[in-house]
């Protein structure tokens, strides 16, 4: 007798294979999201760049790109927003290790060449970097003194160009070529390269060469003994990072989608699976109810639901797998193909997250099926069969006091967010949507009755079939309440991600529409050298003009122990703060905008979400990680559409790897009399190149949401088919006592939209409890919802609603005739 359990969970899963599809694709799901949010997770933590300008230099010294803040558990990183340097004293340190046959230091950095139809970028280098790059001149010498070497450009030796760099125009003769470059490319001598490179005495990296016969771990270990902690030292394929520092942003980006995204993702795949899994339980309550009456003991129960969960969870999970591999792989080329993610980088498909999730598929079934098990397999054989036939009203002791824990904390959270500013009111508001989010699942019988009770009295006169399905509603609450669920979760978590991006871009584009007052905007994929501004100030008509380099610094955000570095945009300006409030309205809240040295000014959101006010002093992190004091000079409003930190360029020029400005904006003038200097657009065109970079946000916000809400979406379509596929004796008994084909229809379709409305309006109402204190933290705005996005969204949950009910319910009557 022992082994009869393990033989009715075969015969079950073989002659009623209906019943546990929904319990396969939910969690085939589950697995799916599972093991593509841990490629990318483990991607993030695998990341690397094969070295290609380091190969052939097996020892590289460069500075760490990552800024540290705070202390023991309050300790953080964020990488810098360009590249970290070197000093450039510690070269002779690396040059006089033992083993080390020659150090050379390293920078790379941007000029602009004069050329007929606008100047043309190129990337500059120092003539001693090609020790270990092996670039070979095909005519002329190496550069001295006032020379240059060209690759790409046409040139000849001989030649003289202009080069326009961070310290001006440089006229320079062509004293060799080179073939084979990479792209336009220009060499300096080193002496020369460090000085036209914007920062002197910093270098970008140093490069060791080993004596013959020295291993590169010996002289790894020299040079890093040699230079302690102000340098990091790098062998192997962690030289590839050193070249390319956007593999740092592109590790915490991957780390952050599989690590924090997938965990919710996870979590909402799990909590649902598992619900599709004490559905297909507590649906064949009357089989186990049979069971117990004629005499199987409750281990016997609870082991032929763990038997036929590991019947079906192995082969969902292991299935899931082979999808997620597919999102995971089509996530990550969107990723590359936006500039996210290096072109170098490859995805790491390994044995590990299908693993991970093929188990997470595994124990969620076996767990969820002992908890839905607990009940039937433990009451009376008597009780069993009454509570088969109707359902219990009676709450959960566990799951009622739970679920009334969550609702009262999400109340308290939400209002704490509506009290709360900047970034600290936004991460009280996502903890509101999960938290009212958890209060629906466990809370799921007794919202559904409410919802019955509610949604059903207008029902109750409009024929036969709505109050039937009024009637049913009320009657199967815990049925109803699977249905719910899904499409509060599909509801909460899409319009969440989707409309918190609409809130901020209508915002950004408001901004901009309001603060540019510049008549034109002149942009050059070179840069503009120093004297471009005083240029475009001259030409007819222009009463203003005034040079932005735009770039992003870190500023600390929260407060307390709770303290991190945050990226925030900023501009560098070229110019008086008199000509910057002719070309830009940044509606100054409170000071004064000077672009003194060692004064910013910052928009009110940021100052507010930093706990800072005019006068304050803020410890500000440079583009290239350098650590600054500067005084809070002023406040204004319009920073997330213009830029969140303005200060003059000149405090900034020193620290990026680009010192030429990107943008000169000017008031009055004629696009004629500026386009000598470059790209003229005018001011509702710029507008519209600036959203257009504000849309690569968007995109991760939409995939999220997309596989949230269209893991969602699945899983109550799931749940509505199972639902409705288990009441084939009911509608056979209705078309027994004389109902109508269409009478039943008609009352499934009522079901169906009493169902989906209050899905809709619950999750509706989740996301606007998280959303309204989240803007109002980061933008200081309500947020936008737009009308027909959002009608889309409830129109596709319906009609979802309406296709899951109908045609299952169509077979099922063809079935019961």
């Amino acid at each position: 007798m022992s082994f009869v359990p393990n033989g009715l969970a075969r015969a079950a899963v073989r002659f009623k294979p209906a019943a546990f599809v929904g319990t396969f694709v939910a969690l085939m799901m589950a697995s799916l999201i599972v093991s593509a949010c841990g490629i990318l997770l483990e991607t993030g933590l695998r990341a690397s760049v094969p070295p290609t300008r380091y190969a052939d230099a097996p020892v590289v010294a460069a500075a760490d790109q990552r800024v540290h803040y705070g202390s023991g558990d309050n300790a953080s990183t964020e990488p810098v927003p360009d590249r970290a340097r070197l000093d450039g004293s510690l070269l002779a340190k690396a040059a006089a290790v033992p083993g080390a046959r020659t150090a050379v230091a390293d920078v790379t950095f941007p000029v602009a060449l004069a050329a007929q139809g606008g100047d043309k970028a190129l990337t500059a280098h120092g003539w001693g970097a090609t020790a270990f790059t092996g670039e070979k001149l095909t005519a002329g010498r190496a550069p001295a003194a006032g020379e240059a070497v060209l690759a790409g450009t046409g040139a000849r030796v001989g030649d003289r160009v202009t080069l326009t760099t961070a310290d001006g125009p440089r006229h320079v003769r062509v004293s060799g070529t080179v073939g084979g470059a990479a792209g336009p490319t220009v060499w300096f001598s080193d002496a020369e390269a460090h000085r036209a490179s914007g920062h002197p005495g910093r270098v970008d990296a140093i490069a060791v060469l080993p004596k013959d016969g020295v291993t590169d771990a010996a002289l790894e270990s020299q040079v890093a003994k040699a230079l302690g902690d102000k340098a990091k030292v790098y062998t192997g394929e962690d030289r590839g990072g050193v070249e390319d520092p956007s593999l740092v942003g592109a590790e915490e980006l991957l780390t952050g989608l599989g690590g924090s995204f997938g965990g919710i993702a996870a979590m909402v795949a799990v909590f649902t699976a598992a619900g599709t899994v004490a559905l297909s339980v507590g649906q064949r309550a009357r089989e186990f109810a049979l069971l117990r009456a004629i005499g199987t003991t409750p281990r016997q129960v609870r082991r032929t639901i763990a038997t036929e969960t590991l019947l079906v969870a192995p082969l969902a999970g292991v299935v899931g797998c082979l999808p997620g591999i597919a999102l995971a792989s089509w996530w990550f080329g969107q990723l590359k193909d936006r500039g996210a993610v290096p072109e170098a980088v490859d995805l790491a498909v390994s044995w590990i997250p299908l693993l991970v999730a093929a188990g997470t598929a595994v124990l969620t079934a076996l767990g969820a099926g002992y908890l839905a098990a607990r009940r039937p397999s433990r009451i009376k054989p008597g009780q069993a069969l009454s509570e088969a036939s109707v359902e219990r009203l009676r709450p959960g002791w566990i799951r009622t006091p739970l679920g009334v824990a969550a609702t009262v904390g999400g109340i308290v959270l939400s209002r704490v967010a509506a009290t709360a500013t900047g970034e600290d009111a936004a991460n009280a508001a996502l903890g509101v949507v999960m938290l009212f989010m958890l209060a629906v699942a466990l809370l799921g019988p007794l919202v559904a009755r409410g919802c019955a009770g509610l949604f059903g009295l207008p029902l109750r006169g409009a024929g036969a079939s709505a109050s039937l399905a009024a009637a049913n509603s009320r009657a199967n609450a815990r049925r109803l309440a699977s249905a719910i669920t899904p499409i509060v979760l599909a509801m909460a978590f899409a319009s969440t991600l989707v409309f918190m991006h609409t809130s901020e871009d209508k915002v950004a584009a408001d901004q901009q529409r309001d603060g540019i007052t510049a008549d034109h905007i002149v942009t050059s994929d070179a840069g503009f050298g120093p004297g471009a501004v005083r240029k475009a100030a001259k030409a007819p008509e222009v009463t203003s003009a005034v040079g932005l380099l735009k770039t992003s610094v870190l500023i600390p955000m929260g407060s307390g122990g709770d303290r991190w570095m945050q990226n925030a945009s900023a501009q560098g300006v070229t110019g008086s703060a008199a000509d910057l409030a002719k070309v830009q309205d940044l509606n100054v809240r409170t000071g004064e905008l000077t672009l003194r040295e060692g004064e910013i000014g910052l928009d009110a959101n940021l100052a507010t979400s930093a706990h800072l006010k005019t006068g304050d002093r803020v410890e500000l992190r440079l583009p290239d990680g350098t650590k600054i004091r500067p005084t809070v000079a002023a406040t204004y409003e319009r920073g997330l559409g213009l830029s969140q930190v303005t200060l003059a360029a000149a405090g900034v020029r020193q620290h990026v790897t680009g010192a030429l400005d990107t943008e000169i904006w000017t008031k009055g003038g004629s696009a004629a009399a500026l386009k000598s200097l470059g790209t003229v657009e005018d001011r509702d065109g710029y507008t519209t190149a600036q959203s257009l970079d504000r849309q690569v946000g968007a995109w991760a916000n939409s995939v999220m949401a997309a596989v949230l809400g269209g893991f969602a979406a699945v899983a109550a379509v799931n749940t509505l088919v199972m639902t409705v596929l288990d009441r084939r004796r009911e509608l056979g008994m209705l078309r027994l006592i004389g109902s109508t084909r269409g009478q039943i229809m008609r009352m499934i379709r009522w079901e169906a939209l009493l169902v989906t409305c209050a899905g809709v309006i619950i999750g509706s109402a989740i996301a606007l409890a998280t959303l309204v204190p989240m803007m109002k933290g980061l933008t200081g705005e309500s947020p936008y919802v737009p009308p027909l996005l959002y009608a889309s969204f409830a129109g596709s949950a319906v009609l979802l609603g309406l296709l899951a009910t109908a045609l299952p319910a169509r077979a099922a009557l063809r079935t019961s005739a």
